[in-house]
């Protein structure tokens, strides 16, 4: 039996399970399942417990093996579990030498703490190089590949765990970043997308202080071959001049920017502890759209953060409005234990539930919209496998007959069924 991994959570977990794969086929494991884990909220831990234990009841003589954010931020959890053999941290799943010692010793009756090989995640000062994709087929249909150029975080907002589960923010160098992209451009990749926990703060720990619109440009200037770059969610509060000018200026780079505005209220903004205003992310999306008329916004926001009142959700629900909001990630607030927002005053969880609702309602009709605005156009599109595609600003397209994956291909845009275009 090979080595199969469970991933939950973001893209950076699942290039990191593509890494993990590898270096535990590598070493030699067999009748191992490696579970992923994700610690954004309590839902996904929750999933994952479930996953585990139904893992265990599918094949009671494999090992399971638990890592990724959840297992860092909370091991006991997962070692209490019979099910689970061993607890590895994020710092620890990137070493090769951590699946050959699993190797030797993997057996099962281990105590509670002798199942937990996690370190201190804030300890990390570095970037593991070889995560720096190679493994991106693994991800969005065969097509587009990701490359993640930085990691952690050092901002604490209140509702968030994660800087817990992925340490300080840590970036690698440019020179890195552009080998590894004009390897995958060598690969035949027509599109690469940059990814990190905290992207805009892309270069802080490195000599000189780059930053990400330096990386752009550089990219775009030295790798000429490479047909679409990317963006990942970006915090719009760190955009430097140098990313507003490659946006307004770089037709290769593509006009999508996923947003991490989280709330519309600024009172809900000061508690969450983030650093923008409701001014600032109407004014910066304001500022892109004069820059590049053809961008399209996506957006994270959470509904029901403790001590939100109607007038204050309204305040996040005209924001889709106010900020020409197409593709919207809505998430039920979740308290995190150890989080500030953890201990603050809580919305009725039936409140949060209709909150939420309410946005990806919104968001539902602003998708629309984009999408009968789209009708009658001729656009550029990269194909997916099963038929799909994706435009530059990130839309799903039906193709009217599947192409082969990861070309791109000009289509002329026929409809749309509410939740994606149709091409002719």
């Amino acid at each position: 039996m090979s080595i199969e991994v469970v991933t939950f959570g973001c893209r950076l977990n699942a290039l990191d399970s593509a890494a993990v794969k590898s270096a535990a086929t590598g070493a030699g494991l067999e009748r191992t399942v490696v579970v992923n884990t994700c610690a954004v909220t309590s839902e996904a831990v929750r999933q994952a417990r479930q996953a585990i234990r139904r893992l265990k009841r599918e094949d009671p003589e494999r090992r399971i093996v638990v890592t990724g954010c959840a297992a860092q931020t909370e091991p006991g959890t997962f070692a209490a579990m019979g099910e689970v053999s061993r607890v590895i941290g994020n710092t620890e799943k990137t070493r090769p030498e951590t699946w050959a010692n699993l190797r030797q010793g993997m057996d099962f009756g281990l105590g509670t703490e002798e199942k937990i090989v996690v370190g201190d995640i804030m300890a990390v000062r570095e970037t593991a190089l070889h995560l720096l994709g190679g493994e991106a087929e693994t991800i969005e249909g065969h097509t587009r590949a990701f490359v993640q150029v930085q990691n952690g975080c050092d901002h604490r907002c209140t509702f968030c765990i994660i800087p817990y589960g992925r340490g300080n923010s840590r970036s690698v160098p440019m020179g890195e970043v552009v080998s590894k992209v004009r390897t995958l451009v060598e690969q035949g990749y027509n599109e690469v997308v940059l990814t990190g926990v905290d992207l805009t703060s892309y270069g802080a720990n490195l000599p000189g202080e780059p930053r990400l619109g330096q990386l752009v440009r550089t990219l775009l200037r030295l790798v000429p071959e490479l047909r679409r770059l990317r963006l990942s969610s970006i915090d719009s509060i760190e955009a430097d001049p140098d990313l507003i000018v490659a946006l307004a200026e770089e037709d290769r780079l593509m006009p999508h920017l996923h947003l991490s505005l989280q709330a519309g209220d600024d009172l809900i903004l000061k508690r969450m502890k983030r650093r923008h205003s409701r001014r600032d992310a109407i004014e910066f999306c304001a500022r892109i759209q004069r820059l590049r008329p053809d961008v399209v916004f996506g957006a994270d926001i959470i509904a029901g953060f403790p001590t939100e009142t109607e007038a204050h959700f309204r305040n996040s629900l005209n924001l889709i409005e106010d900020c020409g909001l197409t593709h919207l990630h809505v998430f039920p607030f979740s308290a995190r234990p150890g989080t500030p927002a953890a201990r603050m005053p809580p919305v009725h969880g039936e409140t949060v539930k209709e909150r939420a609702r309410r946005l990806r309602e919104k968001g539902a009709h602003a998708l629309q919209r984009h999408l009968a605005n789209e009708i009658g156009t001729r656009r550029e599109v990269l194909t997916e496998i099963g038929g799909m595609a994706r435009t530059k600003s990130f839309t799903h397209v039906r193709l009217a007959q599947p192409l082969t994956p990861g070309i791109l291909a000009q289509v002329r845009i026929a409809g749309h069924d509410g939740t994606r275009l149709i091409a002719a």
